[in-house]
């Protein structure tokens, strides 16, 4: 994989972290839950590290963040299906759309790793795919629970 290619892998993934942390900023705001909110503030702000770690690794690499308006309509779209999830069925849809995102971050990460990637960029992604995996898995059983 060259290195243009190892950038604009790491840029999507900058944009599926982005999602992730704008989604769980606005259901942290609109879930009434104390621990609910607390688990999503924990995992914007987790998202947030794993952003800057990516755009580190995006700049090593002699690269750019790609910034194309994209971020703008993934802000937008974020807070859109929180919104949504909240007019439709409070805590329990936004920890159902909660989970959605995470599944589709679970799927762009999986796919990353498939990827011939570097090691030591290699090992950043895997480290925060387990991450992201992690909250996937306890948004599943709070989704359940609620």
């Amino acid at each position: 994989m060259s290195n243009d290619e190892v950038i604009e892998v790491l840029n999507d993934l900058i944009e599926t972290c982005t999602d992730g942390q704008e989604s769980f900023h606005v259901a942290a705001e609109k879930v009434s839950n104390n621990e609910f909110r607390r688990l999503f503030n924990i995992f914007s702000q987790q998202r947030a590290q794993f952003i800057s770690e990516l755009q580190e690794e995006v700049h090593r690499l002699g690269g750019s963040q790609r910034d194309n308006g994209s971020t703008a309509r993934i802000l937008h779209r974020a807070r859109t299906s929180i919104e949504s999830a909240v007019a439709q069925g409070g805590e329990v849809a936004i920890t159902g759309e909660c989970q959605r995102g995470q599944e589709a971050a679970v799927n762009n990460y999986q796919e990353v790793l498939k990827a011939e990637l570097p090691l030591d960029v290699q090992y950043v992604v895997k480290r925060q795919y387990m991450d992201i995996k992690d909250a996937f898995d306890r948004l599943r059983i709070l989704h359940r629970a609620a």
